[in-house]
């Protein structure tokens, strides 16, 4: 008995000693939009991107002083006559089902991603080679300076490597696995749309040794679990973060900052430098905006300050900007903007007179549930309709728009004539990686502009090394697009995300990553 008494003082001693177990860490987010769309090869929609870049990595990355540097890659080399990049894999890449990441892998996805990246990239390939299970090249049909900035970019369609078995798929159906080799293990046994998505660190993931930097550098993940939350009411997602019950909004609505700037426990961080811009897309498939004068009236019909007004409010967060690209950026250009963007309804009325437009209701699709979308179709319905359009306004979730905008049906068996959505300042650098910019018909993203003089403008920015021949080129590809208009740009503004003062890591990113993160 004795010893037995002994025995259970010794074991409750040394289980005082012993370190008291440590409990996972987990960050709840809000995000932007929920997440239904699982494949970034298929939608360029920004919430689908956020989730692949948790699970997937890429070649290339971009830092943040827009740098393009090698991520999974280890080495590179160009050929004597600029015509075939021979990459090197880092050592020690696996997918989460614990398979290496092999040449093959990657040629694959490049390939799925080529069929639907709508930059003018994909053709300057010629082709791809296996070398061996590290090693693989890609040859041009001539040079170009485009190469790291593709497999590198962070906005549209971007390149994720995927396991070859994956990428095999068809690139016009999405795929139904989602193994990748990113920091995150994506949970879809815990998926459940309108809810919650879940991701997991991968303990396997071997980081590059240099200090993240934007996208690129070691991806180093210092949190156990990450949940997104579905929370559409915005009252409640701020009282939720007020609470402690989440952590992080990703961006909360710009009239709320106030209420968020008064609680010592929430800190406001502005990742995106570089802000987004508004625009508004017409469907070229379809009447009346099938007409060049039509579309050239949406210019005088809008104006950026209403816009800008009714989203964002404060003008501390916005900026006109006519130029395509972000304002003070390379290759930035106002030039032919006089008289744009003024809501002169005299001179829209005289170019819908011109092109004969006969009333035909322009529907209009109207995302209600991201605040900060909900509030441009209805400013765009008001000013169309005082230029002489006759406007159907038809409202709908975000995911619900991104999928109906893929529709090519007349606008009356389930169609559309435009929408409004917004972009990062990531993917409006230049002429070659700017998505909305791309007019080669089909294969744009929706709203299918098709113009072989644009593609040709852009095509001679990719051909060209020389700085200043750039920049000219970039001026003709903005009047060119002033000419025909494959989108109208609304105006530039920027966001806040809003965390507890305990999450601390923050990168300086277009879009929020959730590696370097860590709560304390």
């Amino acid at each position: 008995m004795r010893a037995l008494i002994s025995s259970l003082a010794l074991f409750l001693f040394s289980a005082a000693l012993a370190p008291a177990p440590q409990a996972h860490s987990v960050v709840r987010a809000v995000m932007h939009s929920d997440l239904k769309v699982l494949d970034p090869i298929w939608t360029p929609a920004t919430i689908t991107r956020l989730h692949a870049y948790m699970i997937y990595d890429t070649l290339f990355a971009m830092d943040e002083r827009r740098e393009i540097k090698p991520q999974m890659v280890e080495r590179y080399e160009l050929s004597a006559d600029k015509l075939t990049y021979t990459f090197t894999l880092r050592e020690g890449l696996l997918w989460h089902d614990g398979q290496p990441v092999t040449s093959d892998d990657c040629i694959a996805s490049l390939k799925r991603w080529g069929a639907r990246d709508v930059t003018v990239f994909s053709g300057f390939i010629d082709g791809y080679q296996a070398i061996d299970s590290r090693t693989f090249s890609l040859r041009l049909k001539e040079p170009t300076g485009l190469v790291l900035s593709a497999l590198g970019k962070s906005a549209g369609i971007v390149p994720f490597m995927m396991p070859k078995r994956v990428a095999d798929t068809d690139p016009n159906k999405q795929i139904s696995e989602f193994i990748g080799s990113g920091p995150f293990v994506f949970k879809k046994d815990e998926w459940n749309p309108g809810d919650k998505v879940v991701y997991v660190k991968f303990d396997k993931y071997k980081p590059r040794p240099e200090p993240a930097s934007g996208f690129a550098g070691g991806k180093v993940v210092r949190v156990d679990r990450v949940e997104w939350r579905a929370i559409s009411d915005h009252q409640q997602a701020i009282n939720a973060l007020l609470a402690d019950e989440i952590d992080i909004i990703e961006q909360p609505p710009h009239d709320l900052y106030p209420l968020l700037k008064g609680d010592p426990a929430i800190q406001l961080h502005k990742l995106n430098q570089l802000g987004s811009q508004y625009l508004f897309r017409p469907n070229w498939l379809v009447k009346p905006f099938d007409d060049q004068r039509v579309r050239q009236a949406l210019w005088y019909a809008f104006n950026q300050e209403d816009f800008l007004k009714a989203a964002i409010g404060d003008s501390a967060y916005y900026i006109a900007c006519k130029a395509y690209f972000i304002c003070d950026t390379t290759f930035a250009s106002e030039e032919g903007t006089e008289g744009h963007l003024t809501s002169n309804f005299v001179k829209a009325r005289a170019l819908l007179q011109e092109a004969r437009y006969d009333g035909t209701p322009i529907v209009l699709l109207h995302s209600t549930d991201l605040n900060v979308l909900a509030n441009l179709a209805p400013v765009a319905r008001q000013l169309l309709q005082r230029a002489g359009f006759t406007v159907d306004l038809q409202s709908m979730d975000w995911q619900t728009l991104v999928t109906r905008r893929t529709k090519k049906d007349p606008p009356h068996l389930g169609g559309w004539h435009g929408f409004l959505t917004a972009t990062f300042g990531a993917e409006l650098l230049d002429p070659a990686i700017s998505n909305w910019l791309t007019a080669n018909c089909d294969k744009a993203l929706p709203g299918w502009p098709c113009d072989a003089k644009l593609e040709e403008l852009r095509g001679q920015f990719a051909r060209e090394l020389d700085p200043i021949k750039q920049q000219a080129a970039a001026r003709e590809v903005q009047a060119r697009a002033r000419q025909i208009t494959p989108y109208v740009p609304l105006g530039q503004w920027y966001a806040l995300t809003a965390a507890r003062s305990n999450i601390r890591g923050f990168l300086t990113t277009p879009t929020i990553v959730f590696w370097n993160i860590e709560k304390s």
